[in-house]
């Protein structure tokens, strides 16, 4: 089992440089708790026959089977007088049938072979999933995507989204992570900046960092003004900026996420290539793997934006991409 990484100090740097003027938007729920052992209770896949499909029987092979007789005829061959006895053709017809025997054997054990293998195979890739899923190491991972405020619609989206899924539920949760991962790959022409980690940490650990993550993004929001976590929706009006304010420029959608690999997800992302495996990464998490999940982007409200000195000093971590 991978040793989860201490490098987590950079992660935790909340900054107090500056005050943000903009509104904040927040989707997510889960938990991090340990499995509980059934003490070998995990039924695994089978076929048909007993035992887990190690064993496979040979029909017409060992007891049971049917017992190949041959009776060789009395007598040889007659005629004018002369006769040949038992000849070489009746021993010629045992040891064919002998071979035919013989064959028949090895193709039934090579059969049985194959058949041991493939399911020594998928019991050997079956034991290495469950494992994962169940030992104490779990993988923290943070995706955030600067965007262009060209982009149109896509606060409108996030929010809409947010709305409608039951974040109560691993159903609803999945649907939040997938879609807004989505909503990120169809718009990846508006890309600037990024920011990329993903860790191991041990499980009794998890949820304080994770929090931390949470609150370090949270922070930067001058008010939450639509939130639905763990199944509780509130929504306040935002204050919109004044003309005379600078005029924005960016929109900042973060995703962190926890789930039950015991190895990060993805490296530092540098690359429009790179963010785009991310995105993908997360958005194909197993559902028996995703264990908490937040959604976090600001402003929150279509007519807002942060402006390129905002991003600067609240954003900093963050780099461009191309």
């Amino acid at each position: 089992m991978p040793k989860p990484s201490s490098n987590l100090a950079s992660w935790l740097n909340i900054s107090n440089e500056a005050s943000a003027r903009s509104s904040g938007g927040r989707g997510g729920g889960g938990g991090f708790s340990r499995p509980s052992n059934s003490g070998g209770s995990r039924s695994r896949p089978s076929g048909s026959n007993d035992g887990g499909g190690y064993y496979r029987s040979n029909p017409g092979y060992g007891s049971g089977g049917n017992t190949v007789i041959i009776a060789p005829g009395g007598g040889g061959y007659y005629g004018g007088g002369y006769s040949t006895g038992g000849g070489i053709f009746p021993m010629l017809l045992i040891l064919g049938m002998f071979g035919l025997i013989a064959l028949f054997v090895i193709s039934n054990r090579l059969q049985s072979y194959r058949s041991y293998s493939n399911d020594s195979y998928f019991a050997s890739g079956l034991t290495t999933q469950t494992s994962e899923r169940d030992n104490d190491t779990v993988t923290l991972s943070k995706l955030q995507v600067a965007l262009l405020a060209q982009t149109k619609g896509l606060q409108s989206e996030l929010s809409q989204l947010t709305l409608s899924v039951d974040t109560d539920t691993p159903e609803g949760l999945l649907e939040l992570l997938q879609e807004s991962a989505l909503t990120l790959l169809r718009n990846s022409e508006y890309w600037s900046h990024a920011l990329a980690n993903s860790q191991s940490v041990y499980i009794d650990k998890a949820e304080s960092i994770f929090n931390q993550l949470s609150l370090q993004e949270r922070s930067k929001f001058s008010a939450e003004t639509l939130t639905n976590v763990k199944g509780a929706v509130r929504q306040k009006e935002a204050v919109i900026p004044g003309l005379e304010e600078d005029p924005g420029a960016y929109i900042v959608v973060t995703l962190l996420v926890g789930t039950a690999n015991d190895k990060p997800l993805f490296k530092d992302v540098r690359s429009i290539e790179e963010l785009k495996g991310a995105l993908e990464k997360i958005a194909s998490v197993p559902a028996d793997y995703l264990m908490k999940f937040e959604l976090l982007w600001s402003p929150q409200v279509e007519a807002d934006s942060l402006t390129y000195d905002e991003l600067l000093t609240e954003y900093t971590d963050m780099v461009q991409i191309a």
